[in-house]
């Protein structure tokens, strides 16, 4: 059996335990589906359109679940179209076995988070939604409720990533400081730390046209999540530009796409998540995809200066966002071991180095 340190377990671990049966797939994994920090969750056979989103509880399945809520079930052999304001349940096809002192969470991908398509990972008796308790046994569902674009999927579609944990292995505020004293996590003269680093939006502009961010057009085209380059941005978002105020309204129910003031920096040890809302900081929702693996932002990982991209929706009201103003809080883990092959040194590093960026689907 591979001996498993406290911290988050690397690619070379996720292999590993792959092998031995933790994680188990009927179909081997894709060339590039490990990545430094974590596992990158492919969908099954079939989904399900269901009436609203539900957890199963603490005594039931998520099957059991389905059979009182499903409208209808969708064949994802074929490419299936997923429709705004629905809510789905698809199978995930790889299903954990994992050791007593093992745990998972999960997070949506990037680039799922960057077409506004809100997915969570649901395990059998679970309270939580993409968390994963230790020594869990059994299948992964995703809920996918796309919230902007119609979405085209189909089997092997990758929306979600896993990551296993063990240990209580997050930093303190004071241990925040120290390696941000060392290793330099953002690019602020006066850095916060409250539960984490605090990270703020840019609205000064980047480039000769001060380009801020994107918003979301409306009854739009399908995007195809496994085509990358293939759609048009000018069919799918409104660039914003900077207008001298500092500040930028946000419309209730708009979906905003905008970049970090801070150049954000993940050691090669460590692994961080960005906190996906924190009711502190306004009535606001940024950053659906949270993961940033070892090596994010770092030079000898071809990545210095990388932003933080912020997928940003507003709540029930406008909000004036004023460029500077803390949006999100940064939180670091300790690896396990340092990967072999750092983000941004490998396949799949579609964001390293990156200013404001859409997600790869945009050409």
């Amino acid at each position: 059996m591979t001996a498993i340190k406290d911290g988050i377990q690397p690619a070379e671990i996720i292999r590993a335990l792959a092998q031995e049966g933790a994680i188990v797939s009927a179909r081997p994994f894709a060339p590039d589906q490990v990545q430094p920090a974590s596992l990158d969750l492919r969908l099954g056979a079939r989904a399900w359109r269901v009436r609203a989103s539900f957890l199963p509880g603490p005594s039931r399945a998520v099957r059991e679940r389905l059979d009182g809520i499903a409208l209808h079930e969708i064949d994802l052999t074929r490419p299936a179209v997923l429709e705004t304001g629905c809510v789905y349940i698809a199978e995930i096809q790889e299903s954990l076995a994992l050791p007593a002192d093992l745990s998972a969470s999960a997070n949506p991908k990037s680039s799922t988070g960057r077409i506004d398509v809100f997915t969570r990972v649901i395990a059998d008796r679970a309270q939580e939604f993409d968390i994963v308790d230790a020594g869990y046994h059994g299948p992964l569902y995703a809920e996918i409720s796309p919230r902007t674009f119609p979405v085209l999927v189909r089997e092997g579609t990758r929306l979600s990533q896993l990551r296993l944990r063990r240990g209580e292995v997050r930093l303190s505020d004071e241990e925040l400081r120290a390696l941000h004293a060392s290793d330099t996590l953002v690019t602020s003269a006066t850095p916060s730390f409250q539960n984490g680093i605090a990270v703020s939006v840019d609205l000064s502009g980047f480039g000769e046209g001060r380009l801020v961010g994107y918003r979301a057009k409306r009854h739009t085209a399908l995007v195809d999540v496994d085509a990358a380059g293939a759609h048009k941005t000018s069919e799918f978002w409104e660039p914003l530009h900077a207008d001298g105020a500092g500040a930028l309204i946000l419309d209730p129910g708009q979906f905003y796409i905008l970049a970090s003031k801070e150049a954000v920096h993940v050691p090669p040890d460590y692994a961080a998540e960005m906190v996906p809302f924190d009711p502190l900081v306004g009535e606001f929702r940024v950053h659906y995809a949270g993961f940033f693996d070892p090596g994010f932002g770092h030079a000898g990982a071809n990545g210095a200066g990388a932003r933080a991209v912020l997928e940003v929706r507003s709540r029930d009201v406008p909000f004036i966002l004023e460029d500077g103003q803390t949006v999100g809080r940064l939180v670091y883990e300790r690896m396990a071991a340092r990967p072999g092959t750092l983000y941004g040194a490998g396949a799949g590093s579609n964001y390293q180095a990156q200013g404001l960026k859409l997600s790869k689907h945009f050409a």
